[in-house]
């Protein structure tokens, strides 16, 4: 039997034979395309029309899944080069707005079911997750410089040069997190001592971080992936592989947590017999904070392999060749030159967090309670920012490569202007709704107090944020990956922390938040002022020497013709701000 896919047409248009005959319903032309090389006949006219409720629920979801494809649009739809700067920016910053709310609703997960575990726990969380980003932050010049390299070389349409970036950045990419994974697991003990947690904290701690480190290669190859499609510009198929891992994140929560006895999750849907028929058939109580950790680690590793899967597949986004991803140390100077700066700045603003715990560990567990929960929301806020901010480091690296570096000055300040409108927005609703947002994630009144001081002091500042990571991200796009290293450095150790360490010994917690609001202000300024001066137009990640090494190692296999393509294109560095860099400024 042949399938027909329909496809919405202009209003009196005709179709040729070939592709099936257009039909008027409603005043409006529905097109039916023959599918498998044979045809079928549709019924046209009266007949066409619903009859029935199956055939009007069809419609139903035909609209939907119209009203999905308008919203999200792949690297085939897009131009990142030409035309306007807003909607294409849009179209590539929505999926990746969606995408990171998966990726914080990973966090938040662990947070709101440890929060119902018990409070302990959910303070050995705001010591473990600072640490988690430690260990990525490291390896984050990695993603930063493949996604660079891949945004460049697409945007000078050198495909084949792409592909060999990204082979030679997922390839480096297992290796680093396994070496990291390593020091992770036999030196925990060591950087809780220096973090100063307590007894009671720093066994759970432990726990949950062993199990993490042992299953980092997963969590940074899925983050790896996301980054090389992004360069590419691809944005929408890593969103569909990040739901259906975070759908399963969320599943295995509660049950790997909980176990089967006391389980919120059963007694929520009134299934505690079915509770109580599991405890007696597997004797499994949960295991509770380490729960936490195997429920994440189990679900990145399926969604690299499904990453992988379609990496090497080829028909979405930017391949890898298998035959390209024998370490090449050519490859490898240019990671470093360009990797380091970024590894220092996500470093930077995971230290930034460390060191803070120094300062926190010395407050009751209500305030460590309270830097905890107020973190993770500000990872849900600062989406927008930091999806706008991978955008434009897509678009900024594409441009460059192009040779348009006007073009990608334009989407900086547009980027910039759009987030300090829109997060004001969102710190005024917060600055109102402190108390309640925070009472979500724990019902103890006094953690709910103190987070809720914590939110109110840092909302004013949330249009700051917004500035700086649009330019920061244009920063990491052209190549100038010091540059943002360099902002970020200033913004959180030479600003935040020291107001943090002051402030807390002059007025308490109080001024641990007062420097939240400080340094979010002055990242801003520091950012708009150094994007002015230009200095990022200049450099080449691109130019002769960079990619005659490149394409000399590469694969032909691409089927792109790059002989045309020119070594004139001026080209600048970057970073790709990751789904995995804390978005707690």
């Amino acid at each position: 039997m042949t399938r027909h896919r329909k496809t919405r047409a202009e209003p009196g248009s005709r179709s040729r034979r070939d592709r099936g005959d257009d039909v008027h319903r409603d005043d409006t032309t529905y097109r039916y395309r023959t599918i498998d090389g044979a045809h079928d006949e549709e019924p046209t006219g009266s007949a066409a029309v619903p009859t029935n409720r199956d055939a009007a629920g069809g419609v139903a979801l035909m609209g939907i899944g119209s009203t999905i494809d308008s919203l999200f649009k792949g690297p085939d739809d897009l131009d990142l080069t030409e035309g306007g700067i807003g909607w294409p920016l849009f179209y590539l910053s929505l999926p990746i707005v969606v995408m990171n709310l998966f990726q914080t609703a990973y966090n938040l997960a662990d947070t709101f079911w440890l929060g119902q575990f018990d409070t302990t726990a959910l303070a050995a969380i705001s010591f473990a997750f600072p640490m988690v980003f430690l260990l990525i932050s490291l390896a984050l010049g990695l993603s930063v410089a493949g996604s660079v390299l891949v945004a460049q070389h697409v945007g000078a349409g050198r495909t084949d040069r792409a592909e060999y970036a990204a082979s030679q950045t997922m390839s480096y990419a297992v290796i680093a997190s396994v070496m990291l994974g390593a020091v992770g697991v036999l030196f925990v003990d060591e950087f809780l001592v220096l973090l100063g947690a307590s007894d009671a904290i720093a066994p759970l701690v432990e726990s949950y971080m062993r199990v993490f480190s042992a299953g980092l290669v997963f969590v940074f190859g899925f983050a790896v992936f996301v980054a090389l499609m992004r360069g590419y510009g691809d944005t929408v198929t890593p969103m569909y592989v990040m739901a259906g891992s975070v759908v399963l994140n969320v599943l295995l929560d509660p049950i790997l947590i909980f176990g089967f006895t006391g389980n919120p999750l059963f007694e929520a849907l009134g299934a505690e017999g079915i509770q109580a028929w599991l405890f007696a058939a597997t004797g499994y109580a949960g295991s509770g904070i380490e729960g936490a950790a195997i429920a994440t680690v189990f679900s990145r590793a399926l969604a690299l392999v499904v990453g992988l899967v379609i990496m090497f597949g080829g028909t979405r986004g930017v391949r890898i060749r298998l035959g390209q991803m024998a370490p090449d140390r050519a490859f490898a100077r240019k990671v470093f030159d360009i990797g380091v700066p970024a590894s220092v700045e996500g470093t930077a603003r995971s230290l930034s967090i460390n060191l803070l715990l120094f300062v926190i560990a010395a407050f009751p567990e209500t305030v460590v309670a309270a830097y905890g929960i107020g973190t993770r929301i500000f990872s849900v806020v600062f989406l927008p920012a930091l999806a706008v901010s991978q955008g434009i480091e897509t678009m900024t690296g594409q441009n460059i490569g192009a040779g348009k570096p006007d073009r990608a000055a334009a989407t900086n300040h547009f980027g910039a202007r759009a987030m300090f409108y829109v997060l004001t927005g969102v710190g005024a609703i917060t600055l109102v709704a402190a108390r309640p947002i925070a009472a979500v994630f724990t019902t103890d009144p006094a953690v709910i107090a103190e987070s809720a001081t914590f939110l109110r002091y840092s909302a004013v500042t949330f249009g700051f944020i917004g500035v700086m990571r649009a330019y920061t991200g244009g920063f990491r796009g052209a190549g100038k990956t010091l540059i943002a290293a360099v902002v970020s450095v200033i913004t959180l150790g030479a600003i935040r922390l020291p107001v943090a360490w002051i402030g807390a010994a002059a007025i308490g917690s109080v001024g641990l938040w007062v420097s939240f609001a400080v340094s979010n202000v002055a990242g801003g300024i520091i950012a708009y002022l150094w994007f002015g001066r230009g200095t990022w137009r200049d450099g080449a990640i691109t130019d002769r020497g960079v990619t005659d090494d490149v394409g000399s190692a590469s694969d032909t296999g691409s089927a792109a013709d790059t002989s045309s393509a020119t070594d004139t294109s001026p080209a600048t560095d970057i970073d790709s701000a990751t789904d995995v860099e804390p978005t707690t400024d």
